[in-house]
């Protein structure tokens, strides 16, 4: 809960947390010799949800800045885990001779953000809550899309069908996208005039 601290709080306690987690070795610490100024931050795994996926996204791009350079305070970081497959993320340097550095300030003004509200970029999250919901739709149809002939592009042709139609088909499940069920994408197909196979 970093974000609900002051900045100076938070620094303290990001700053070498990594030596903190279970059964965790960190490679990189063989490399530098001011590891404990560092602080490993994840921000996705493997089975993230589209608000996790998006967040990441943007907080990555804010980050990427850091990246650049001979000393660069700002390292992407992933790391396989038994549980979870792999989590992403990076590693940042919390101080440098002694002062919180310009990266740290910007990865906590994106947490106090969050901490205002759960979602950095609307735009970005409901991109990718309707890329989402368009494969879950051929997801979906994979039995009835059999019975009919599709056009190309009928997974975007069915989403505003339905949008317009059934909308409800279209809700945010489990953070997953929308899911319609079968009875529907029938109902779409048929109002879109797609031929039945013979």
């Amino acid at each position: 809960m970093l974000g609900t601290m002051t900045l100076e709080d938070a620094a303290k306690v990001a700053a070498g947390n990594w030596r903190k987690f279970e059964s965790f070795v960190w490679w990189r610490e063989r490399e530098m010799n001011d590891a404990d100024q560092w602080s490993i931050i994840y921000t996705s795994n493997r089975d993230s949800g589209l608000l996790d996926q998006s967040n990441s996204a943007v907080i990555a791009k804010v980050m990427e800045q850091f990246t650049k350079g001979r000393s660069p305070s700002v390292v992407i970081e992933s790391h396989s885990h038994w549980a979870v497959g792999h989590v992403d993320g990076f590693s940042v340097l919390v101080y440098r001779r002694g002062k919180i550095t310009k990266a740290f300030r910007a990865y906590f003004e994106l947490l106090e953000q969050m901490e205002a509200y759960p979602i950095l970029d609307e735009s970005h999250y409901s991109d990718i809550e309707y890329e989402s919901t368009i494969e879950n739709i051929d997801l979906a149809a994979w039995k009835v899309k059999r019975e009919f002939k599709l056009p190309e592009g009928w997974e975007s042709e069915v989403y505003s069908w339905l949008s317009d139609n059934d909308s409800n088909q279209l809700e945010n499940r489990d953070d997953q996208g929308g899911w319609p069920d079968e009875e529907s994408l029938q109902a779409a197909f048929k109002a879109l005039g797609y031929k039945e196979q013979a």
